[in-house]
């Protein structure tokens, strides 16, 4: 057998639309010692989990818990508690996980809706409500937050205002917002919200953040089709909620601890100053960019602080753009996924990269690696 050798990965930058790199206390979070997933000590870690979760989401009645998935995960938990085989699902897409959420509904059984906008536009909250108007016995809507693959932040305060006297439920991708944006879960009128762990609350990927309002839990208990077992949400809040726990699944321990020193980063930073350290480090980025000549592909209003999604100048190679940047200096950008939309770059300032001093490196090393004829197009 070959010598195999230790993972020694070459350390970087990451200033791509996710995973971000993580603060070194949620590092040494993971080498506390290891609990069982069935100890009460552990359980004890679970409650205050939970709890922290509902004050990030600003959820005051309901529960909150975390999935362990990623966020995609988070996403078919959440379509299989709320919406059965036959019944209608209208969904707002203007990029690629928008289109998941069809993709994933439509895996469901269920009827979908789609409501379509451009990429780099936001959905409209008034052609959502004509979409209900239109099919009143739909389930659920549900949108996109805060989208990666175009920088653009739906306004799902102003549509949970809509919902709000309807039976129709909100389902949201928080994915790329949560700890990063404001989320107001009771506020806007979210039943189920998902997020993630790697991006703007700054831990390893692996766990899903959910919350549900009560209204939600209620369908769930309704529910005349039982979900796939590991995502039974009834089952997932006797483990994280009830007391004594009953068993469901063997947690990923460490990667609970990693969130649990995330979450509690968060709140010590203060929810409105981590909000508002994220505006100024992509507003920074975004004038240092309008200052080149840059487009940028969200339209005006409705941009991310936390991802900026940039054209690529006409005459220059894209990909080659992001090679040169890694191997000069250290540095991940995103590109568009699948190779699919206009050609752009997908820059990221979440979690402990969200700072002026990183939306100027990055902007430094993009000066750089444009002087190099390397990445040009040739004629």
């Amino acid at each position: 057998m070959p010598e195999l050798n230790i993972v020694n990965p070459t350390p970087r930058r990451l200033f791509g639309p996710g995973p971000t790199n993580v603060a070194p206390e949620i590092v040494d979070a993971m080498r506390a010692s290891l609990l069982g997933h069935l100890d009460s000590e552990f359980h004890a870690i679970l409650d205050e989990v939970s709890s922290m979760l509902g004050t990030v989401y600003q959820r005051h009645s309901g529960v909150s818990l975390a999935l362990s998935a990623t966020g995609t995960g988070g996403l078919e938990a959440g379509l299989a508690a709320l919406v059965e085989p036959g019944e209608t699902a209208i969904v707002g897409t203007a990029g690629f996980f928008g289109d998941r959420i069809v993709e994933l509904a439509r895996r469901r059984g269920a009827d979908v809706v789609e409501v379509r906008a451009a990429p780099g536009r936001h959905v409209p909250t008034e052609a959502l409500v004509d979409a209900l108007g239109r099919n009143p016995q739909a389930k659920v809507v549900a949108v996109v937050h805060a989208d990666t693959s175009t920088g653009v932040r739906n306004p799902v305060e102003e549509l949970g205002a809509e919902l709000r006297d309807t039976d129709a439920m909100l389902l949201v991708d928080c994915v790329t917002s949560l700890g990063g944006i404001e989320v107001d879960a009771d506020d806007w009128g979210i039943d189920y919200a998902f997020s993630c762990t790697q991006k703007c609350l700054g831990a390893p990927p692996g766990m899903s953040p959910i919350t549900l309002s009560d209204r939600a839990r209620q369908r769930i208990r309704d529910c005349r089709r039982e979900p796939p077992f590991y995502f039974d949400l009834e089952l997932l809040e006797r483990y994280w909620v009830d007391r004594p726990a009953a068993y469901h699944h063997t947690l990923p321990v460490l990667a609970v601890y990693a969130l649990h020193a995330a979450l509690r980063s968060v709140l010590g930073e203060g929810l409105p100053q981590r909000w508002e350290r994220h505006a100024a480090a992509g507003a920074h980025l975004r004038s240092a960019l309008h200052e080149r000549g840059f487009e940028l592909l969200a339209e005006p209003g409705y941009q991310l602080p936390q991802l900026t999604a940039i054209r690529v100048p006409e005459g220059i190679d894209g990909r080659a753009v992001q090679a040169r940047l890694l191997e000069r200096h250290g540095i991940e950008i995103g590109a568009p996924l699948n190779g699919a939309g206009p050609a752009i770059w997908r820059i990221g300032l979440m979690g402990v990269n969200a700072t002026i001093e990183c939306a100027e490196t990055v902007v430094a090393a993009l000066d750089d690696v444009l002087d190099d004829e390397r990445v040009r197009v040739a004629a």
